[in-house]
């Protein structure tokens, strides 16, 4: 019988929480497993929204949003409060995904304190350090503290291998949020969005910081171009509620009768909407990662992405916010039929469904020192 090890599992946003899911439940299941889940709650109420689903209940709850928080103000919190919480609740080893602020500085208080922090969706790489920002320098930062890394594909274990890495160190598990996707997806969930079911439906996520401004103005003017030039779409679109976000999608596609604007949508009906949709444009990590797997197509309004696979497997495209790009693009995803179809071939680079057993697995092997 292998001893217990305490394992503490950090949240902070939605998207974490969705990729963590399957990874704090099947350690729940674990014998030689104690978990303990902590919220950091950088996205309060979508971070929420996602733990209710998965019947997840934080053990500890840091509540460090603040409206308008600025990055350095937002990392001075977290870091001390993450440093009392790792004083008291002295964990063998700590979990986190992604490459948010939670995800930096989590790594960096368990470095502090010499805690093996294990990172999962290691090596994801831009190598350029202000696109995405700060995505790109948290996970640089996170990776270079890690004594785990959870690689969703051979390229992130490559990436992480040309910085020096540690070979050993480095485990190819798949991305947990296939293992999330594939669950979710195999049910049919009501939506509560009522829209011209006789029409193609486009689904439009956008949020991401370094998109805020002019270049978010410009894709959702594409957005609006499209809508006028082919009455046989609708566009949904949950908007975040970052007011650098709200404002300008209320005002450039407000008002439109095939446009709804609508709030952040449980985890359960979004993968739902997903399905429904005749192709997707986002700025999104996570759906550059889901929707390939549904069979759907991509325009990624981003100039880079550290998601190469699809790409390469020619299932997503990236347009940045180029007005007329994404405009030319997705005229033709809904003019010519075969552009379409070699879109639309349901190919999963980034996973089978079962990274999270695997990284279990891994974490019972793991020699605590």
């Amino acid at each position: 019988m292998k001893a217990t090890k305490t394992i503490l599992c950090v949240v902070g946003t939605r998207p974490e929480a969705i990729k963590m899911a399957p990874v704090i439940l099947a350690l729940k299941q674990q014998s030689w497993a104690d978990v303990k889940v902590l919220a950091t709650a950088q996205h309060r109420e979508m971070l929420d929204q996602v733990l209710s689903i998965f019947d997840i209940t934080p053990d500890y709850d840091l509540d460090i949003m603040q409206q308008g928080q600025q990055l350095t103000e937002l990392t001075a919190r977290l870091l001390l409060a993450l440093d009392n919480m790792l004083d008291s609740a002295a964990p063998d080893i700590v979990l986190a995904q992604g490459d948010t602020t939670t995800v930096m500085t989590t790594a960096l208080a368990c470095f502090y304190r010499r805690i093996p922090f294990g990172h999962v969706e290691a090596g994801l790489r831009t190598n350029d350090i202000w696109n995405p920002f700060p995505e790109e320098m948290n996970r640089v930062v996170a990776g270079h503290l890690t004594s785990l890394h959870f690689a969703p594909t051979d390229s992130s274990r490559n990436n992480l291998l040309k910085e020096g890495i540690d070979e050993n160190s480095i485990h190819v598990t798949g991305n947990t949020v296939i293992d999330a996707l594939l669950a979710t997806a195999e049910k049919n969930f009501e939506t509560g969005i009522e829209y011209d079911q006789s029409k193609r439906l486009i689904l439009l996520t956008s949020h991401r910081r370094e998109n805020f401004g002019q270049p978010m103005r410009d894709s959702f003017a594409a957005i609006r171009d499209m809508v006028e030039q082919n009455p046989d779409i609708v566009v949904i679109y949950p908007v975040h509620p970052n007011p650098n976000v709200l404002e300008p999608a209320d005002e450039i596609l407000g008002g439109h009768p095939r446009i709804h604007l609508i709030k952040p949508m449980a985890y359960s009906a979004f993968v739902q909407i997903m399905k429904e949709a005749y192709f997707i444009i986002s700025d999104s990590g996570g759906v550059q990662e889901e929707a390939p797997a549904l069979g759907k197509p991509v325009l990624v309004l981003r100039e880079e992405t550290e998601r190469p696979e699809a790409v390469s497997a020619g299932v997503v495209k990236l347009v940045g916010t180029n007005r007329d790009l994404i405009l030319e693009q997705a005229n033709k995803l809904l003019k010519d039929e075969a552009y379409y179809q070699s879109l639309a071939k349901g190919v999963s680079p980034y996973g089978d469904g079962k990274a999270a057993a695997r990284i279990v697995s891994i974490i019972e092997e793991f020699k605590i020192k």
